[in-house]
This record gives C-alpha cells, structure tokens and sequence, in this order.
C-alpha cells in the first residue's frame, strides 16, 4: 500500500532547482517550480545521469550527461536521446514537510 514519506523541507528546494532525495532505498529527484513540487525517478534511463542535477525550465529539466528532457509532470520523456521517460511520484506539502508518495 503506498504511503507518503518525508523527504525533505519547502526550504530546502529553491524555487527553480532539483535536489537528490532517499527514501524507501530508492532515490528520487525533487522540484521547486514557484512553489510547486514534483518527483521522478533520479536516474535518466538514457545513461544513468542524476536528474536532480539537471537545469529546470517551466515543468521541465534537462539531463546535465546527454540533454535529455523530461516532464516533471508526467515523467514523459520530451528530448531524445532517451528513448523512455522516468516515473512520476504524487508529493505534498504538510506545514514545510515535502512528502512524497512511495
């Protein structure tokens, strides 16, 4: 059954930037869009780069190792070279507590 978990606080994702999260055993890139938060899957299945290290535009971030883009909503893969997108996690915010459903 899934389960929201705490993974991080509103302060610290800027607005605008990606952090690397863990919970469960498995990692998780999380994002400020002006107060709005997403998760996906960490790991770009084009060649294993660290999404969280990407640059975000809009709902968007790029792979920092090959320029993929992904969704930050949908996990789609939106720029080659990836061939598939990454999954997408529900989050919410409870007081400063990002939660992320697992």
């Amino acid at each position: 059954m899934a389960e929201f978990r705490k993974v991080a606080r509103t302060e610290d994702v800027p607005a605008g930037r990606g952090k690397m999260v863990k919970t469960g055993g498995k990692r998780f890139a999380l994002f400020n869009v002006d107060g709005t938060y997403y998760a996906i899957d960490d790991t770009c299945p084009h060649r294993g780069g660290p999404l969280s290290e990407g640059e975000v535009a809009g709902t968007t971030v790029t792979c920092s190792w090959h320029r993929s883009r992904f969704d930050l909503k949908t996990g789609d893969v939106v720029n080659p070279p990836a061939e598939v997108g990454v999954s997408p996690y529900n989050v919410r915010v409870v007081g400063n507590d990002v939660e992320i459903e697992i």
